[in-house]
């Protein structure tokens, strides 16, 4: 079976047949799916999926570049939210400098809250780090991130910058951009990473793998990146869902 660490089901873009794609997961070989918040709308959104489909949990967390209207109050609730029980990470969080705002102080400000908000939960975290490569991993150092677990989502950086994760501990998301042929950095960080750290993602809507890139994406187009990660690793499709599955089960405490 396939785990999806990394999904946004709760985008517009399943407004229409939303239901009919999720029952049809299962039947597919995904047998797992976290789906991420991003904003405080979408992280009761997480929350309601979770609930009512047993193999959907959520992330719960604000996207830096959705942080900007961040209050106390606000953020009392995303505390409560991440409380519950279908919850099993704070995320995504991080940094976004490809867009000038919010601000760099903005994001960071809420990025080191929400990492401690992790620990006061004690649940592992889901990093989004976006041309903000030395800031992220001077704030994961700073707020000793090792102890929290978690995975750097969507990889972008290199394989130099992936040994730094490693000494972290962190795992690393893996999605359909390995499918793209110009994704030659990311083949490398692959090539490198140790199979043990690594766990497969959609984000879906977003990022579709060839041959479907540009579509809409769902968690059934894993099976794509699966096929390209056996080949670049040398092992079994098998193998890469069997070690992938296991590996989202420590990344987010649950049950195999």
């Amino acid at each position: 079976m396939i785990f999806d660490t990394h999904a946004h089901y709760d985008d517009h873009a399943f407004d229409e047949d939303r239901e009919e794609v999720l029952k049809a997961l299962p039947g597919a070989g995904v047998g797992r799916v976290v789906n991420i918040g991003s904003t405080i709308e979408s992280c009761e959104k997480c929350l309601e999926l979770a609930r009512r489909y047993p193999y959907v949990y959520a992330a719960i967390g604000v996207h830096p570049s959705e942080s900007e209207p961040l209050t106390e109050e606000i953020f009392e609730t995303v505390r409560r939210q991440c409380m519950d029980q279908r919850c099993v990470a704070v995320g995504e969080i991080g940094l976004d400098y490809y867009w000038p705002e919010p601000s760099a102080e903005i994001q960071k400000k809420w990025f080191v809250r929400q990492l401690q908000l992790a620990r006061e939960v004690n649940k592992p975290v889901v990093i989004h780090s976006r041309e903000a490569c030395r800031d992220t991993l001077d704030i994961l150092r700073g707020e000793r991130a090792w102890e929290l677990g978690g995975i750097i989502h969507c990889y972008s950086y290199s394989p130099e910058t992936a040994r730094e994760y490693l000494d972290m501990d962190f795992f690393f998301g893996i999605g359909g951009v390995l499918t793209f042929k110009n994704a030659k950095k990311l083949k490398e960080t692959v090539q490198y990473v140790p199979m043990e750290k690594i766990v497969i993602e959609t984000d879906s809507p977003y990022l579709a793998p060839v041959p479907n890139r540009g579509k809409r994406n769902d968690s059934r187009n894993l099976a794509y990146v699966v096929r390209e990660m056996a080949a670049i690793k040398g092992i079994s499709e098998e193998e890469v869902r069997k070690i992938t599955w296991e590996n989202a089960c420590r990344l987010y405490r649950m049950e195999e």
